[in-house]
């Protein structure tokens, strides 16, 4: 019964984002999708599930070639050339590079293969030339929502000049976005707080390891932002690691089940903004149908929804919802 009911609800929500009835798409053609994941991180993982669960529910054949890139271009560059001598109908694709990727999106975009982004793509001219559609959580928006949660921590502990050292995964422009926001709405509400180190950790063994120097290295922070789910915990094991809990605060992003049950505690993970990993596969399974059916979206970057969870509360009814794990 929950299968069927799981079923029925992707059924709907795929039809109310492309905004009519999938009827047609029965008689047509065999549909063979490529789908590239950045890494295998909890975010990816729930895209993934999103693209596969949204290719069950429709009654159009469908095939899916996918694989992950491990934010490898010359991996991502290899498949999508597999991906254009199979003559696949479309491309999903987390870009590896904003301006490494680009060469590798034009040869499919030239082979006549539409190019669908999520969450990362490539350079905004690239974007307009040669992808059919952009599917982001804008991180400006994201960044804001975490800044304006840790400005509600530190006013109500009366820190006006707060530290906060970030671990970031800028190779990817929508995390640049998201340190601007975060800057930009906690110091309109703190003026005194300050960005005092950013250093890269997007996978959590490394971002354990520059957490713990960021902490040994700052006298006196107060917060680690954490730009990505690895950076987030491995912000969090840092300060555990350091007999930190209390005195150093982490502020995160993307939820997975480690971190929502880290928000639960609530001991060290303080905030976390999320952009759901399954909806977000199943909105680009969505306009993905669009365009391989001649009808693209009239604006290529299309925003999805950015939700913060900002109490314990939150991360126990985050566990509930989400038994298999998956954002």
């Amino acid at each position: 019964m929950c299968a069927k009911l799981r079923t029925t609800l992707i059924s709907l929500l795929l039809f109310m984002l492309c905004g009519g009835s999938f009827a047609g798409f029965a008689a047509e053609k065999k549909m063979t999708i490529g789908a590239i994941y950045l890494d295998t991180q909890g975010y990816y993982a729930g895209v993934r599930q999103g693209v596969q669960d949204a290719a069950k529910a429709l009654t159009v054949q469908s095939q899916l070639i996918e694989t992950n890139a491990q934010g490898d271009i010359s991996k991502e560059s290899t498949f999508v050339d597999t991906l254009v001598a199979r003559n696949v109908d479309a491309i999903i694709l987390s870009a590896v590079s904003e301006n490494g990727s680009s060469r590798t999106v034009r040869r499919a975009s030239e082979a006549g293969i539409p190019v669908i982004c999520y969450n990362t793509c490539i350079n905004a001219k690239g974007v307009e030339k040669y992808v059919a559609a952009y599917l982001v959580g804008d991180p400006l928006e994201f960044g804001k929502k975490l800044g304006n949660s840790a400005a509600d921590y530190f006013i109500a502990r009366h820190i006006s000049e707060p530290k906060i050292a970030v671990i970031n995964c800028e190779a990817f422009e929508v995390c640049v976005q998201r340190r601007k926001g975060f800057e930009a709405a906690l110091k309109a509400r703190v003026p005194g707080a300050a960005i005092v180190a950013n250093q890269e950790g997007t996978v959590l063994d490394k971002a354990i390891s520059v957490g713990e120097k960021l902490i040994i290295s700052t006298s006196g922070l107060d917060a680690i932002m954490g730009e990505s789910g690895g950076a987030t915990l491995g912000a969090v094991k840092a300060v555990r690691n350091q007999n930190q809990i209390g005195k150093i605060a982490v502020f995160g992003s993307d939820m997975t089940t480690e971190i929502a049950q880290e928000l639960e505690n609530n001991q060290v993970l303080k905030a976390v903004v999320d952009i759901s990993g399954k909806k977000m596969g199943a909105a680009v399974f969505a306009q993905t149908l669009n365009v391989v059916n001649k009808k693209p979206p009239t604006e290529k970057v299309i925003q999805v929804p950015i939700d913060l969870y900002a109490k314990a509360e939150d991360g126990k009814q985050w566990l509930a919802t989400h038994v298999d794990g998956l954002p």
